[in-house]
C-alpha cells in the first residue's frame, strides 16, 4: 500500500477547495486550510509534500503566504491557482518562489500533470539534498574517526609510562590515519650517528631488529638536518637506500627540545594510493605525541632512578625520617618511625600525621612548634631516647629526624654516676685536710710565708669543694633526688635572688631592671631547683657583666607557659661555642682562665628546665651580651 502523501489545500473560496479536493487520492492526507495562518500551522510538525494556494485567502495573498512557507521549507512545491483575468505577473509569480501557476477555468488533466511535476521536482531536490547530506557526513564522520585515533593515542600517552606499547600504538594510528601499508618509528643512536628501529609496523621481525640507516640518508637524513616533513609520491617505485621499494612515503621529525632524536614514516610498497598534505598534518600531531611519550619516560626512568636512590639511603640511614607535605598529610617515613612510632597496619603514607602519632613532642614538633630550638629530646615509652630536629622546606612541607641518643643517655648516665661516686669519695679526704690545716695553726705560730702556704691550700681546699658539692647537686638534680614539687611563685623567687645580689650590683653600679607581668600564674615546681636555676643565670650574668652594664630580668605569662628572660651586656658567647655551653664543664672560649666557676652552673640550669618539662635557649653576640630564656608550662606541671 503507498504511503500517504500530506497535501496541503489553502483557498478562501470553499467550492474550490472541494474541487480539488476530489483530485487526490482517498489514501492522501488532506490539510485545508482557508488563512495564512492555518497554512502555517498546517506544516508543523511534518511539512507537506505540495501545497496548493489560491492567489487570495482570508488575511493576505497567496504569494505572502508561499513566501513565508518557503522561508523554512526552501524544497516545498507550491502551486498558485489564480483567476483567468489576475492582474499577477509571470515575473511575481516567479519572485514569490512558486513551482507552477494554474489559471481558471480548471481543467482535471493539466492540474494532475502539474501537480506531478511539482511532486517529481521536489523528489529529485530532496534526493540532491540527501546525497549533499551524506557525502558531509562522510567526511565528517572520518575526520571524527581521525580524531578519535589521535585521542586514543593521546590517552595511550597519559595512561601509561610503557614507553615501548606507547610508541608502538603511534605507529598504528599512522598507518591507520593515512591508510598506509607499512609504518615506522626510527630514533637516533648517539653513538653510532645511525637511526634504528625503535618501533614498527608489518615489517618482518627479523628486519626490524637489524635495520640501521646512516644519517646522510638523502631522505631521512634530510628531515633530521632540517627539522622539516619530507613527502614522496612516484609513479614508478623508488628505492630506498637499498632496503626497500615504495610508491609513496612520508617521514616527518620527532622533535625533543629543540633538536631533532628521530623520524615518524609510513609509506606504501604495493598500493599506488599517494598521501595528502592532510596526512603530513595528522602525522605531525602523532610525532608530538611520540615526543612526549619518550619525554615522559626519560622523566620517569630519571624519577624512579633518583627514588630508588633516596630510598636505598633512608633505608640504611639510622635516624628516624618523617617528611609531611604543606597539608598536613604524610609524604614520606623509613623503617626507623615504621618500627618505634607507628602500630601495624596499613600504608600510612597519604593520611594526616594527627591522625597517625600520638607522641605528644612528635606531634608538636610537625607542627612546627618548637619555638626558637633548634633541637629537643624525646623519650618512648620503652625507654629509648630521640634528639628530635625539624626543619620547614618551602614547596614540600616539613621534614623532622630523630636520631636515636638512648646509648649516649646511658653513657652519661654511667659518667654521672662515677662522678658522683669519685666526688662523694673526695669530700672525707677534703674534710682531713681542712682539719689538719686547723691543726697547724692551733699548733703554734707560723711565719708569714708558711701563713700563706697554707691560706692557698685552704682556697684551693675551697675550691675543689665547691666543686665537689656542685657536682653532687648536679647528680641530684639530673637523678631528680629531693625533689619536692609544690605550688611556687617564680615572682617571688626572683626577688629574693636579686636581694642577695644586691649587695654585688650596687658595688659595681649595674644597672637592675626587674619586669614582673602581675597576673603572673603560680606553677608547680621545686622552689629550691628553680631558686638555683635563677640564681646560676643572675650569677653568670654579673660574673661576665663590666661595671656599669645592663641586667634585664623579666617574667611574664603566655599562652599557659611562663617566660623568664636573663640579659646582660657582658663579653657575650662565641657562636661556635653557644650549642655547648649547656654541657657539664664548658667554659666558653672567651673567658679569662682566672675567673671562677666550674663549668656545670648553666648544666644544672639545663637540668632544673628539663625536670619541669620546660624548654631553655641563649640569643647572644660576642662583644654585645647574652639573652637566656626559659619557657615553663603551667598547665603540663
Amino acid at each position: 500500500m503507498a504511503t500517504p502523501r500530506k497535501i496541503l489545500l489553502a483557498f478562501s473560496d470553499h467550492s474550490l477547495m472541494d474541487f480539488f479536493e476530489r483530485l487526490v487520492l482517498p489514501e492522501d492526507d488532506i490539510h485545508k486550510a482557508d488563512t495564512i495562518s492555518q497554512a502555517v500551522a498546517a506544516c508543523s510538525p511534518i511539512p507537506p509534500e505540495i501545497a496548493l494556494v489560491s492567489e487570495q485567502l482570508t488575511d493576505g495573498s497567496g504569494l505572502t503566504l508561499a513566501r513565508q512557507l518557503l522561508t523554512n521549507l526552501p524544497f516545498l512545491p507550491i502551486l498558485l491557482i489564480s483567476q483567468e483575468n489576475t492582474s499577477l505577473s509571470a515575473r511575481e509569480v516567479l519572485q514569490a518562489g512558486f513551482a507552477d501557476w494554474v489559471r481558471l477555468p480548471l481543467q482535471r488533466g493539466p492540474i494532475q500533470e502539474a501537480v506531478e511535476i511539482a511532486l517529481g521536482l521536489a523528489a529529485h531536490r530532496q534526493a540532491w539534498l540527501r546525497a549533499n547530506e551524506r557525502r558531509a557526513t562522510g567526511a565528517l564522520q572520518r575526520r571524527m574517526d581521525e580524531m578519535d585515533t589521535v585521542f586514543g593515542v593521546s590517552r595511550a600517552i597519559t595512561a601509561q609510562l610503557d614507553l615501548d606499547e606507547v610508541l608502538s600504538s603511534v605507529v598504528q594510528a599512522a598507518i591507520k590515519l593515512t591508510n598506509a601499508e607499512e609504518g615506522s618509528l626510527l630514533l637516533l643512536d648517539e653513538s653510532s650517528g645511525e637511526l634504528y628501529m625503535r618501533a614498527a609496523q608489518n615489517f618482518q621481525e627479523e628486519f626490524v631488529s637489524t635495520y640501521r640507516l646512516p644519517v646522510d640518508d638523502p631522505y631521512a637524513g634530510q628531515v633530521m638536518q632540517t627539522g622539516k616533513p619530507f613527502f614522496l609520491n612516484v609513479d614508478a617505485p623508488e628505492k630506498i637506500k637499498t632496503a626497500y621499494l615504495v610508491q609513496s612515503l612520508i617521514y616527518i621529525p620527532l622533535i625533543y627540545h629543540g633538536r631533532t632524536i628521530g623520524v615518524l614514516s609510513v609509506d606504501n610498497r604495493e598500493k599506488k594510493i599517494p598521501f595528502e598534505q592532510e596526512d603530513t598534518a595528522l602525522l605531525n600531531m602523532l610525532a608530538d605525541y611520540a615526543a612526549i611519550a619518550i619525554e615522559n619516560a626519560t622523566l620517569y626512568t630519571q624519577a624512579e632512578t633518583e627514588r630508588g636512590k633516596w630510598e636505598t639511603v633512608l633505608t640504611h640511614v639510622q635516624d628516624g625520617i618523617i617528611v609531611i607535605d604543606e597539608n598536613d598529610r604524610l609524604l614520606m617515613v623509613n623503617h626507623i618511625i615504621r618500627n618505634h612510632f607507628l602500630p601495624a597496619g596499613p600504608d600510612p603514607v597519604g593520611q594526616p600525621y594527627q591522625e597517625i602519632f600520638s607522641h605528644p613532642d612528635l606531634l608538636q614538633a610537625l607542627a612546627g612548634d618548637l619555638s626558637d630550638q633548634t633541637h629537643v629530646e624525646i623519650q618512648t615509652d620503652d625507654e629509648a631516647y630521640y634528639r628530635l630536629v625539624s626543619r620547614e622546606i618551602i614547596g614540600i612541607g616539613r621534614v623532622v629526624s630523630l636520631q636515636d641518643i638512648t646509648y649516649l643517655k646511658e653513657l652519661n648516665r654511667m659518667k654521672t654516676e662515677f662522678v658522683n661516686t669519685v666526688s662523694h669519695d673526695m669530700r672525707t679526704p677534703l674534710t682531713t685536710i681542712l682539719a689538719y690545716l686547723d691543726l697547724i695553726r692551733r699548733a703554734g705560730e707560723v711565719n708569714p710565708r708558711q701563713s700563706e702556704y697554707l691560706a692557698n691550700i685552704q682556697e684551693a681546699v675551697r675550691q675543689i669543694t665547691t666543686l665537689v658539692n656542685e657536682v653532687l647537686e648536679l647528680g641530684k638534680v639530673e637523678g631528680r633526688i629531693d625533689r619536692n614539687f609544690d605550688l611556687v611563685s617564680l615572682a617571688e623567687i626572683a626577688q629574693d635572688v636579686l636581694v642577695n645580689f644586691r649587695p654585688v650590683i650596687e658595688e659595681n653600679e649595674y644597672k637592675l631592671g626587674l619586669q614582673i607581668d602581675p597576673d603572673l600564674t603560680p606553677i608547680i615546681g621545686d622552689s629550691i631547683q628553680l631558686r638555683q636555676m635563677i640564681e646560676n643565670l643572675v650569677g653568670n650574668a654579673v660574673k661576665f657583666t663590666p661595671p656599669g652594664g645592663e641586667i634585664t630580668i623579666t617574667l611574664q605569662g603566655e599562652s599557659g607557659q611562663i617566660i623568664l628572660r636573663v640579659s646582660d651586656t657582658g663579653l657575650g658567647i662565641p657562636l661556635a661555642d653557644q650549642h655547648k655551653i649547656f654541657e657539664p664543664f664548658f667554659r666558653s672560649s672567651n673567658v679569662s682562665g682566672t675567673t671562677e666557676g666550674t663549668g656545670l652552673g648553666l648544666a644544672i640550669t639545663r637540668t632544673v628546665v628539663e625536670n619541669h618539662q620546660g624548654r631553655i635557649w641563649v640569643d647572644s653576640k660576642e662583644g654585645r651580651g647574652s639573652t637566656f630564656t626559659i619557657v615553663l608550662p603551667v598547665q603540663e606541671n
